[in-house]
């Protein structure tokens, strides 16, 4: 009998039978609470009823039209509808399915637009697990190992990264830019860099938020030197950090998003977004696939979207997002294991270390397990695996927010 391939390995011990709202449930009838959001997708928590029904009436019309063949009212209305919610100016769509894909996609829409041969990327990224995406991706090795030769053209940049340095974010920040420089001078220069690649919260890296003025130091050398700023927003997107792009949070302009994951509740679509001129510089045939924009998952998207500005999530995510930083932070303060508590809005991480200050990802793992234990769903990030992270979805509320903070006092003094 054919079985999954053993190097995938579940998280957490749970047989999914259903899933409402915030919680799973598996085939006993146990509930657990989710702050997983199948790594920020159900981003309108599960089976949300106005999703599902959109979903349903969509079905029955049509699945799939493939939009380079015929095209079909719900990616048309997606496109329209995102247009209220993408930075101006950001104004062609390309959709895909995954993640990966879109960080492809405006990997060569950078290339041909810009006719230059490289990228920069920060240290600690995370862009997806594809050739080219795993390329750009050094969140850590497990993503590119054994995978050589990788594609060339990536350039490696240090990301802000306050804790691990053992800086203040200010110095972190200077130091990052200042690299940042030296590294145009040194190994790819401005005439042949095509984009900076960066997330507004390292993902994968740990849950790491950038800043203001890494942000806008980002935004100024990409002016100065015909660079495009790319901005993975795959995971921070779609009000995730309490702002509806991650990059909201720092007052600068992308030229190119990538969007995914939280995008249509759970089903597969991602996309990027740029400014119609430079889109019309990617080369013919270099845009398409078979099931990009599929028609249910544009249905699914634009239920999404509607939840999401109807139900007041983005605020949700920030107000939520509060109260649950403010929780981990008095489980932290006395708990040494835990060095540092961070992130943005709904997208927090704690991360472990030992005496020394060094990474401790077995108490990671050991608690990361008692709370599935316990009924609360969570995953671990970072170089080292060190990082215990909280994604729940966006509809969550104070009381299933002061549920999961029980929980994880309650695994962390379990470990």
């Amino acid at each position: 009998m054919a079985e999954l391939s053993p190097i995938l390995k579940q998280a957490t011990p749970v047989l999914a039978e259903r899933g409402e709202g915030v919680y799973l449930y598996d085939e006993d009838g146990r509930q657990f609470l989710d702050f997983t959001a199948g790594i920020g997708v159900t981003s309108t928590g599960h089976c949300h009823p106005r999703v599902v029904e959109a979903v349903r009436e969509q079905a029955g019309k049509l699945i799939h039209g493939q939009y380079t063949t015929v095209m079909h009212r719900p990616l048309l209305t997606l496109s329209e509808r995102l247009s209220e919610v993408l930075p101006q100016g950001l104004d062609s769509l390309f959709y895909v399915n995954s993640g990966s894909e879109a960080v492809e996609a405006a990997l060569r829409l950078a290339r041909h637009a810009t006719g230059r041969s490289n990228v920069v990327v920060f240290h600690g990224s995370f862009h997806g697990r594809t050739i080219g995406a795993a390329s750009m991706t050094t969140s850590a090795t497990k993503f590119r190992a054994g995978f050589a030769p990788l594609m060339g053209g990536v350039v490696v940049s240090p990301f802000p990264t306050a804790y691990r340095y053992g800086w203040s974010e200010e110095e972190a920040t200077r130091f990052a830019l200042r690299e940042l420089d030296y590294t145009l001078q040194t190994l790819t220069s401005p005439a042949e860099t095509a984009a900076f690649f960066v997330e507004p919260v390292l993902g994968e890296g740990g849950y790491v938020p950038a800043n203001s003025v890494f942000m806008r130091g980002l935004r100024e050398r990409a002016d100065k030197h015909g660079i495009l700023l790319v901005v993975d927003e795959v995971q921070t997107g779609f009000g995730r950090t309490g702002r509806f792009w991650g990059h909201d949070h720092f007052d600068v302009r992308p030229d190119v998003l990538i969007t995914a994951k939280g995008l249509a509740s759970g089903f597969p679509l991602s996309a990027i977004a740029a400014p119609a001129e430079l889109m019309a510089k990617a080369w013919p045939g270099s845009q398409g696939g078979t099931y990009g924009g599929n028609a249910v998952a544009c249905a699914a998207a634009i239920a999404t979207l509607d939840v999401v500005q109807s139900e007041g999530l983005v605020e949700n995510a920030a107000t939520q997002g509060a109260r649950l930083r403010e929780g981990l932070a008095k489980v932290a303060a006395d708990v040494p294991a835990i060095g540092d508590v961070r992130g943005l809005g709904l997208m927090l991480g704690n991360e472990f270390v030992g005496k020394d200050g060094e990474p401790d990802p077995a108490t990671a793992a050991r608690v990361q397990q008692a709370a599935a234990s316990a009924g609360l769903l969570l995953l671990t990030c970072g170089a080292a695996g060190n990082v215990v992270r909280m994604i729940p979805p966006l509809v969550v509320n104070a009381d299933q927010i002061d549920e999961g903070l029980a929980l994880w006092r309650e695994a962390v003094a379990a470990v």
